[in-house]
């Protein structure tokens, strides 16, 4: 945050409840917090130094998985801005139930993008996280690696395909053609750069139209204890 200026920060797979999280060493250095979490398992969160206000979690219609309306996807208004913070479902194997509750998922959230584009056209708002799909061959390093796997089955690639018919833009692809994001920590995937695509902005047209650049930070994929997912960074005029 501090090596890039970053105003705003959009997390995923957090992990933890929102009174764990640190709120009193952001609060030092001038960032609010938004987080939503329920246990160990996904949790998101928005940190902010340009506001942090009408923060809604979840969406309209968002389903749920064995009852439970698991925290994937938090909103705040920053600077203008409705910037959203989501964990797509992984999908896990293409017959698990959790693969059907991620199309059901990517679907309900199209039609909301859809009617906010509807309601004001112009409206400034982005939708960025891990969106655990890889819309294009070449965003894996081998297609054979992926045969009968999810992340880049026709269904998903379709159900993020209908996110940008519908009016979104992949802002960060213009400016990082061919690079991954993600690189898994087994069998050094990083070193031989056996990468994936899978974490994405996609903004509203309006926004798209003040992106300025983009790029994604693989040097903070090196070294120990990282994320497994480079940060992808936009650079907005506002």
């Amino acid at each position: 945050m501090q090596r890039h200026d970053i105003d705003v920060m959009a997390l995923q797979e957090t992990k933890c409840k929102p009174e764990q999280f640190p709120h009193l060493e952001l609060g030092a250095l001038g960032y609010e917090v938004a987080a939503w979490g329920i246990n160990q398992w996904n949790g998101v969160a928005l940190i902010s130094r340009i506001g942090l206000d009408e923060v809604v979690t979840g969406f309209a219609g968002c389903p749920t998985f064995k009852d439970v309306l698991e925290p994937r996807s938090i909103s705040a208004s920053c600077g203008g801005v409705r910037v959203w913070s989501l964990y797509v479902p992984n999908g896990r194997e293409i017959d698990d139930p959790h693969y059907a509750y991620k199309l059901e998922w990517l679907s309900a959230l199209r039609e909301n993008v859809s009617a906010w584009l509807t309601e004001d056209p112009t409206a400034l708002f982005t939708l960025t996280g891990d969106w655990n799909i890889a819309p294009r061959d070449h965003d894996v390093w081998d297609m054979a690696e992926f045969a009968g796997k999810t992340h880049v089955t026709a269904p998903e690639r379709a159900a993020f395909a209908a996110l940008l018919d519908a009016g979104l833009s992949d802002v960060v692809r213009p400016f990082t053609e061919g690079e991954s994001t993600y690189w898994d920590y087994q069998a050094g995937r990083l070193a031989k750069n056996h990468g994936m695509r899978i974490d994405f902005h996609l903004s509203s047209p309006a926004l798209a139209r003040r992106t300025v650049g983009a790029f994604i930070d693989r040097e903070e994929r090196k070294g120990e204890k990282t994320s497994d997912h480079a940060p992808v960074i936009v650079d907005i005029e506002i």
